[in-house]
């Protein structure tokens, strides 16, 4: 991506150097996932295996204390990263900042003002308003704060762990969690989310996959227009992000762990789903063409 000159976004929080320890060892995702009770709403997004997951999480403010799970702040000091961080620090910031001048754009053309999304890059673990989180949940989205929240070292592990790499690659992991923003300005996700909340498992996970699929198709509508107003994309850009998609498809992640695939289980998509939205908006440009509601589920 060509990014020389671009605005840094000031809407980032950087709390690399604050430390949080976390009652009993802390909880990662699944455990997270098996002691919420059934009336919080919980939305979650897959971009790795095990270890590596992008989760979008819509949650209560105050969450961890309904929860039980008592942190202990160890205060901060200034975080000193390598070049390599301080790098990646910089093209989130840029990053981020072009999804602003970009859906700022679109809102203001829909009647509607756009109130970007924070960022906090944090190391390790970090407090959200959707409860604690660990770096090995990945990048995610919490509503409750209005809040994308990401450990830079995610995007040095995506080429390790899932073989996904390349700068449109990770500005693809950045615009699709500012995806959910998106959904959430426009009350999508909260009108989804209370879908889920009334359906059986199979039926939510289907709504799942139809915001997933939605935020692809934002982070392609974000690059068609960044490309048009900044002539930010190179070539092998798109095919860069249409890679990452196929890599974190739920039929690629499921097979690659265990070796089949429960399709009733998918809640982000399969790999041709996710490459087919985020070509559409990368390609097309129109927001009119991102109803991922309508459609048979079958023929996402």
């Amino acid at each position: 991506m060509r990014l020389d000159g671009r605005r840094m976004s000031d809407n980032i929080n950087d709390r690399r150097g604050e430390g949080m320890n976390m009652a009993g060892g802390g909880f990662g995702l699944l455990r997270l996932l098996a002691i919420l009770p059934g009336g919080i709403k919980t939305k979650l997004i897959g971009l790795a295996i095990v270890a590596a997951l992008v989760v979008a999480t819509q949650g209560t403010s105050g969450l961890s204390g309904m929860l039980g799970l008592s942190t202990q702040e160890t205060g901060q000091t200034e975080y000193v990263g390598t070049q390599e961080e301080q790098e990646l620090y910089k093209f989130s910031a840029q990053i981020l900042a072009g999804t602003e001048d970009v859906w700022s754009e679109l809102f203001q053309r829909m009647g509607k003002r756009y109130v970007p999304p924070k960022m906090v890059i944090f190391k390790d673990a970090v407090r959200s308003g959707c409860g604690n989180a660990t770096s090995s949940t990945g990048p995610f989205y919490c509503s409750a704060d209005q809040t994308v929240y990401i450990d830079l070292s995610f995007f040095m592990n995506m080429k390790k762990q899932i073989g996904a790499d390349g700068d449109f690659a990770y500005a693809y992991v950045i615009a699709h969690e500012v995806g959910h923003h998106v959904q959430y300005l426009l009350g999508d996700l909260d009108r989804v989310h209370e879908m889920m909340a009334s359906v059986d498992e199979k039926e939510s996970n289907r709504l799942s996959v139809r915001l997933e699929l939605q935020a692809d198709f934002y982070a392609g509508i974000w690059a068609y227009h960044d490309n048009r107003i900044f002539g930010s994309l190179e070539d092998g850009d798109i095919d860069e992000g249409l890679e990452a998609a196929r890599k974190i498809g739920d039929d690629y992640l499921q097979k690659k762990a265990r070796g089949y695939t429960v399709p009733d289980s998918f809640n982000h998509g399969t790999s041709a789903q996710r490459s087919k939205w985020l070509k559409r908006g990368a390609h097309s440009g129109d927001l009119s063409l991102g109803d991922t509601f309508s459609p048979d589920y079958q023929n996402l």
